[in-house]
C-alpha cells in the first residue's frame, strides 16, 4: 500500500531514524502528528499532574501511521496521537491498536471515533474557504462544487500533498464517487497550490490569492497572533466533502508494554482541562459536548457535516491520493 511505500522512502534517507532508542522503560513514547507548539504544554500538563515521563516524536501523521506500519509489533510508540482520521486509520485497519475503554468513548460523539473503539476523537477541525474580506464580493459559493465556475476559476488555493486536503479528497470519493471527484480534481487544475493549510491561509490574508481551501483554525490562530487579519473563514451551507469535520484521534498501539500510561493520556485529552485547551489555545471543536467551542466559531452542531463513516476514509486514502496525481495536482 501506498503508505508503507512513504515509510520506506523516508527509512531509506534516514528520516524517520528511532528518536526512542535508549530511552527509560517507563517512559510513555508518543508518535504525534501533532506539532509541538500545538500539543507540547498538554503534554507538559499531563506530566505534571500523572507524574509519568513522557516522549513525544513529533512528525506528519502519514509518515507516522507508515513508520507504525513498517515497525509492526515491535514498534517503540505506545500511543499514536493522529491529526486526521484517515492516518490512524490505516494503523487500526492493520490491526495495531487496541481497543479503548468504554468510558472514555463515550465521552465523544460515535461519529467522531471509530466504529471499533480503536480510535476516539479528541478535537474537531472544520474544512472551510478562507477568503479575503477586500478581495471577495458578492455571493459565496454554497459547496466546494461550485468554486469549478468560472467565477472562482484560478482564485481558490489548494494544498494538494496536505493530508487534511487527502482527507478531503478521500472523503468526496466516499459521498460522490470516483468519477466525480476526478473531474472535480481536474477541474481545480488552475488552482493556486500551497505545502499546506497555514501558508495558504497567509497568502489569503496578504492579498496573494483570493481564498483558499483549509481548516478553519488556522485563520484564527494567524488573527490571535496578529491581532487581525484581513480574512474570513466561510463555512459551506451545504452539506458535503467541504463541509468535513475531521477529529484529530488516539489510539494505543496492541504492542504497548505501557498501555495503562496510554489510557491515562487518553483520558486526559479528554478531560474538561484538556478540552477547553482545545477550545481557547488551539481554536478547535472540543469533541466532548459538555465544553463549548471558542465564541468566534459557529457551534458544532450547526455545521452541514456529511454523513459519512470516518473511519472508511482509511480504505480510499491511497485512491484520493492516486487522483490528485492524475488530476496533475502534484
Amino acid at each position: 500500500m501506498a503508505i508503507k511505500r512513504i515509510a520506506a522512502l523516508f527509512i531509506a534517507f534516514g528520516l524517520l531514524a528511532s528518536a526512542c532508542s535508549g530511552e527509560d522503560a517507563n517512559t510513555l513514547t508518543i508518535y504525534s502528528g501533532r506539532s509541538e507548539d500545538l500539543i507540547g504544554p498538554l503534554v507538559t500538563q499531563f506530566e505534571e499532574a500523572s507524574g509519568i515521563t513522557v516522549s513525544v516524536r513529533y512528525s506528519d501523521s502519514a509518515e507516522l501511521a507508515a513508520t507504525i506500519l513498517e515497525e509492526g509489533d515491535n514498534s517503540p510508540a505506545d500511543l499514536f496521537f493522529s491529526q486526521d482520521p484517515a492516518s490512524i486509520g490505516a494503523v487500526a485497519n492493520a490491526g495495531l491498536l487496541t481497543t479503548l475503554d468504554a468510558v472514555d468513548l463515550a465521552r465523544v460523539p460515535a461519529q467522531f471515533s471509530d466504529v471499533d473503539g480503536r480510535w476516539v476523537g479528541v478535537s474537531g477541525r472544520s474544512r472551510v474557504m478562507v477568503y479575503n474580506t477586500s478581495a471577495v464580493a458578492g455571493d459565496l459559493p454554497v459547496s466546494v462544487d461550485a468554486i469549478r465556475s468560472d467565477e472562482w476559476a484560478g482564485r481558490v488555493a489548494i494544498a494538494p500533498t496536505n493530508g487534511s486536503f487527502l482527507a478531503f479528497v478521500a472523503a468526496m470519493i466516499l459521498l460522490e464517487g470516483e468519477d466525480v471527484t476526478l473531474r472535480w480534481l481536474e477541474a481545480m487544475e488552475s488552482a493556486p497550490t500551497y505545502s499546506g493549510n497555514s501558508v495558504i491561509v497567509a497568502a489569503v490574508a496578504n492579498g496573494e490569492v483570493d481564498a483558499g481551501l483549509v481548516n478553519h483554525y488556522y485563520l484564527l490562530r494567524l488573527m490571535d497572533e496578529q491581532g487581525g487579519a484581513d480574512a474570513a473563514n466561510w463555512f459551506f451551507p451545504t452539506s458535503g466533502a467541504g463541509s468535513l469535520v475531521m477529529p484529530s484521534g488516539a489510539g494505543i498501539l496492541a504492542s504497548s508494554g505501557r498501555s495503562d500510561a496510554a489510557a491515562e493520556f487518553v483520558e486526559f485529552l479528554l478531560s474538561d482541562e484538556a478540552q477547553r485547551y482545545f477550545a481557547d489555545e488551539t481554536f478547535e471543536y472540543p469533541l466532548v459536548p459538555a465544553i463549548e467551542a471558542n465564541s468566534a466559531l459557529p457551534p458544532l452542531q450547526s455545521l452541514q457535516q456529511p454523513d459519512i463513516d470516518l473511519s472508511e476514509l482509511a480504505d480510499v486514502l491511497d485512491l484520493a491520493t492516486d487522483l490528485v496525481a492524475r488530476a496533475g495536482l502534484l
